[in-house]
């Protein structure tokens, strides 16, 4: 059962690393400062996920008390809701990146950054009312928030993707602020299927 919400952190995986950015050249010197002005505010909230899905990990991991679980997993949804929302307001503040249809794919980022802060603010929530004195409740209760964030991790990032394709994504693939953050010791490693 705690293996399934491993697991669905490793999906997870999949929305933080959107952006994360791909390689490559370019020139344009109004692209590169739009995505500066994203990227240096990006790294934090990176590493905030990251160590946040680790911390949940963890806490899933070695047989914690559900007491346990429940206070690490509503603390680390609550960290990736604010760093969805920072990184939202991140892409907002930069402005509309100079590609064509730059308005609405920017606001189409933001609209679906928002809308990943607010899920997690609503999986914290879950787990938060969770029934702790009861082991087999909540691990039934848990179940359901593993399946939430599963299918979470595997909604579309379409807007994201679209944010960082093209001359916008080479661009954020040059700058340190939105290059993969390290991962914490414990955060890697494949989840085993269990009940």
């Amino acid at each position: 059962m705690n293996k399934k919400l491993v697991a669905a952190l490793s999906g997870g995986a999949v929305l933080l690393m959107a952006l994360s950015g791909c390689s490559g050249d370019d020139s344009d010197q109004k692209v590169n400062a739009w995505a500066k002005k994203v990227c240096d505010q990006v790294q934090p909230q990176l590493t905030k996920i990251a160590n946040s899905n680790t911390s949940i990990q963890q806490a899933t991991s070695d047989s914690s008390k559900p007491a346990d679980v429940q206070k690490a997993d509503s603390a680390a949804f609550q960290s990736i809701s604010d760093a969805y929302k920072a990184l939202g307001s991140a892409v907002d503040s930069a402005g509309s990146p100079p590609i064509t249809d730059g308005e609405k794919t920017q606001k189409d980022a933001v609209k679906e950054l928002n809308a990943t802060a607010t899920a997690y603010a609503g999986l914290k929530t879950k787990v938060d009312a969770l029934d702790i004195k009861d082991q087999a409740d909540f691990a039934d209760g848990l179940k359901g928030v593993a399946d939430e964030l599963d299918k979470l991790s595997k909604s579309g990032d379409q807007a994201l993707q679209k944010l960082q394709s093209g001359d916008v994504g080479k661009a954020m693939a040059k700058q340190a602020g939105c290059q993969k953050p390290p991962v914490a010791a414990g955060g890697s490693g494949s989840p085993a299927a269990g009940s």
